[in-house]
């Protein structure tokens, strides 16, 4: 081989030598320490999940929290799977779930982060004021058809749901039409109409004068009328509120849940810490869901 073309190879395996030994570049550094985090689940959760995450990015520059809604069954069930690190879900896990989960080597780690409230919701013109446990169940099991038959006027009753992956429409079925009975089989009327989020809800039940639905606490707006419930017929009938889910006096309450794979560590634990303090729980009251902080 020439001199000169053996130069040029020597400086050309030299020059990849050095490459290869080379310090990996800012950006690279940067990339292997970012940690990430996969929250799926709850719609009900997703908007006060979203705010959790953008503040809690906004002082852990070294985390990426990714957040989507799908519901608690989506949310559980990417769980089981193993393809999330955070399940957020407005029921409890099922034993069911549960049973999967561990047949998939997989262990659900429960956590309490908020509490809330679902209302009952109708048109602002509708005069019914307050209603029964009884009453709602009767109403979407479809025995009572008619505002007249609960005291408002002689229209027909237009039944709104969440679509029946939804945790909110689980534990609606579970404790309202069903009255908590965990023998009973009551199911929601054929002729509910089926909705697939809690914004879709209160849409409706604002522009709907015959329409009822039920919504979280925290995505009720003015424009939808909010009525009092009872437990018993000789009341007391209670509106939602942080004060009556804290006192046990409003009956449709519920606590909202993030599960994991296991006891969480590292950084997926440091944020599940800072959901329960102060901070994250301030979160939970200014978009209208109930602190765990100040629960007696």
């Amino acid at each position: 081989m020439p001199a000169t073309l053996r130069l040029t190879v020597l400086a050309a395996i030299a020059a990849l030598l050095l490459s290869a030994c080379a310090a990996p570049s800012p950006s690279a550094k940067l990339s292997a320490a970012v940690y990430s985090i996969q929250n799926v689940g709850s719609d009900t959760m997703v908007n006060l999940a979203l705010a959790w995450a953008e503040a809690y990015q906004g002082e852990h520059s070294d985390v990426r929290i990714a957040v989507t809604g799908g519901g608690s069954g989506t949310g559980i069930a990417s769980l089981i799977n193993g393809t999330v690190d955070l399940a957020n879900a407005s029921r409890q896990i099922k034993k069911e779930e549960i049973d999967r989960a561990q047949a998939n080597h997989i262990t659900p780690g429960e956590h309490t982060v908020a509490r809330d409230a679902i209302a009952v919701i109708v048109h602002p013109s509708n005069p019914v004021e307050r209603l029964t446990l009884q009453q709602i169940s009767d109403i979407y099991t479809g025995k009572i058809t008619n505002w007249k038959q609960v005291g408002g006027e002689d229209r027909p009753i237009v039944l709104l749901s969440r679509e029946s992956n939804s945790g909110t429409h689980v534990f609606f079925l579970e404790q309202v039409i069903r009255l908590g009975d965990s023998k009973s089989k009551a199911l929601f009327s054929p002729e509910t109409l089926l909705l697939p989020s809690s914004e879709g809800i209160t849409a409706e039940a604002r522009q709907n004068p015959n329409a009822i639905g039920y919504d979280g606490l925290g995505y009720v707006t003015p424009e939808v009328k909010v009525l009092a419930v009872a437990r018993k017929a000789e009341g007391p009938f209670v509106m939602p509120g942080i004060e009556s889910v804290n006192e046990s006096t409003y009956p449709i309450a519920r606590d909202l849940y993030m599960y994991t794979v296991g006891q969480p560590a590292g950084p997926l634990e440091q944020y599940l810490s800072w959901i329960l303090s102060p901070a994250g729980q301030q979160i939970v009251g200014k978009l209208g869901f109930v602190p765990l902080a100040i629960r007696p």
